[in-house]
C-alpha cells in the first residue's frame, strides 16, 4: 500500500507543483508592482513558541490542547475557540527552532467549503529548499469518530459564525492532530473565485484530450466541452478542470485515469494561467491592480504584508521544480458505517514529517501525534 501512495504521490506531484509555482508566482508579479523588491529585505522573525503545558487541565498527557467535547463524541457546538492555544508540544520550547526556517498551511477550497486540498509547506532560508507534503482530504481527524474528515475542517469552524478566521482556526487545530504541530502562516485559496483572474488575462488557450459530457442538475454542473484546442474564459476552464466522469450510461467516456486525469487537466489551466501572467503586456500598473483585487477576493493569509517581499525574493533562489519536493502522507483505504477514508499510518506520517517540514531542532515521535486509526 505504500508503494502504491508513492507512485500516486508522485503522479499528483505534477500538480500540486504547478499549482503552488502558479499561484506565487503571480503573488510575486503582484507584489514586484506594487512595492518593488530590493536587496536589502531581512528575514522576518520567526513566530515564537507557545509550547503546551502538560500540566494544566487543557491538553493531554502528551502535551496536545484538548477541544470541548461533549459525551457521545461530538465537538461541542458552545466552543466559542476551537483553533489552538498551543502551536507546539510540550517539548518543543527547550528544543528550540531551527534557524531561517518557515512552515506554511496551504489550503484550497472548493467553493469555498470543502478543503479539497490540504498542505503543509516548508521553506529552509540556507539550504533553499521548499518541501511540500499533502494530506489527503478523506483523512478522518482526532479526536472525534463521528465521520469528519479533514476536507470539512474548515468550513465546520466558519459555519459556527467565525467566517475566515474560525475555518482556518478550526483546520489548523485539526492539522495539529495529524503533524504535531500549527504551521506558523496560512494561505486559503478560493479556487473558484482563484479562476476568475483567467478573464482577466484574457483567457487560455487548451487542448481538450476527450469528449467531455457531464451533468448534475443538484450541483447545477452541465460539462459540455469537444476535443481540440479551444480557447477558454474562466468559467469553461473550470469546468474543464472540474471534469472526471461521465453520466453512468451517457456512452460518453471518462477521463482516463480518473482522478489523476483530472490533476492533469488542472496542471494544464495552471501552466496555461502563468504563462498569460508573465507576458509583458500583463506587467503593467493598470493591470497589476486588477491582479490584486482577484487576489484579495480569493486568497487570505497571516503573513504580514512587510515580510511577502522576503518570501517572494526567496522564491527567485528555488530553481526549477528541483528544489521544490512534494509527498504525500501515505494512507490505506477503508470504509465506516459505509463512508470511505484514507487511514494515515502514524510511524510514516513522523518519517515524513522530520524529513521535510519539521521545524524544531529535535524529531516527533509516534506519541505526539493524535492520528485517528
Amino acid at each position: 500500500m505504500r508503494q502504491n501512495n508513492r507512485r500516486v504521490s508522485k503522479r499528483m506531484s505534477i500538480f500540486i507543483k504547478s499549482f503552488f509555482i502558479g499561484a506565487v508566482s503571480a503573488a510575486v508579479v503582484v507584489i514586484a508592482g506594487l512595492l518593488g523588491i530590493n536587496a536589502l529585505l531581512t528575514p522576518p522573525q520567526q513566530v515564537g513558541v507557545v509550547a503546551a503545558d502538560a500540566n494544566r487541565h487543557e491538553v493531554d498527557e502528551e502535551g496536545f490542547l484538548i477541544v470541548n467535547y461533549n459525551d457521545n463524541g461530538n465537538e461541542n457546538e458552545e466552543d466559542d475557540c476551537p483553533w489552538p492555544v498551543y502551536n507546539a508540544p510540550h517539548w518543543a520550547a527547550d528544543a528550540g527552532r531551527r534557524e531561517y526556517f518557515w512552515t506554511f498551511l496551504i489550503v484550497g477550497l472548493n467553493e469555498g467549503t470543502n478543503a479539497n486540498t490540504v498542505m503543509v509547506a516548508s521553506y529552509c532560508g540556507i539550504t533553499r529548499r521548499a518541501e511540500l507534503v499533502s494530506i489527503p482530504r478523506d483523512v478522518p481527524v482526532h479526536p472525534t469518530r463521528n465521520g469528519r474528515k479533514i476536507a470539512s475542517s474548515y468550513i465546520i469552524g466558519a459555519a459556527r459564525g467565525g467566517g475566515v478566521a474560525g475555518g482556518i482556526g478550526r483546520l489548523q487545530s485539526d492539522v495539529k492532530t495529524v503533524i504535531g504541530f500549527v504551521p506558523d502562516y496560512y494561505v486559503l485559496i478560493d479556487y473558484d473565485t482563484f479562476f476568475t483572474i483567467i478573464d482577466a488575462v484574457g483567457g487560455i488557450y487548451i487542448d481538450v484530450p476527450i469528449r467531455m459530457r457531464y451533468d448534475d442538475p443538484c450541483q447545477n454542473l452541465y460539462i459540455d466541452l469537444h476535443p481540440g484546442l479551444q480557447h477558454m474564459d474562466g468559467e469553461t476552464a473550470l469546468l474543464f478542470s472540474r471534469f472526471r466522469q461521465a453520466n453512468r450510461g451517457s456512452g460518453f467516456p471518462d477521463m482516463p485515469g480518473g482522478d489523476l486525469g483530472r490533476i492533469q487537466n488542472q496542471q494544464a489551466v495552471i501552466s496555461a494561467v502563468i504563462s498569460q501572467l508573465l507576458r509583458f503586456e500583463n506587467l503593467n500598473p493598470i493591470r497589476i491592480n486588477e491582479f490584486v483585487g482577484i487576489f484579495n477576493d480569493s486568497v487570505h493569509t497571516n503573513i504580514p504584508l512587510r515580510d511577502v517581499p522576503f518570501f517572494a525574493t526567496e522564491l527567485r533562489h528555488i530553481s526549477g521544480l528541483d528544489a521544490l519536493t512534494v509527498h504525500t502522507f501515505p494512507t490505506q483505504a477503508a470504509m465506516r458505517n459505509g463512508v470511505s477514508y484514507q487511514i494515515l499510518t502514524p510511524s510514516y506520517v513522523v518519517e515524513i514529517i522530520n524529513a521535510t517540514i519539521n521545524p524544531f531542532n529535535d524529531d516527533f515521535t509516534v506519541d505526539c501525534l493524535q492520528i485517528v486509526r
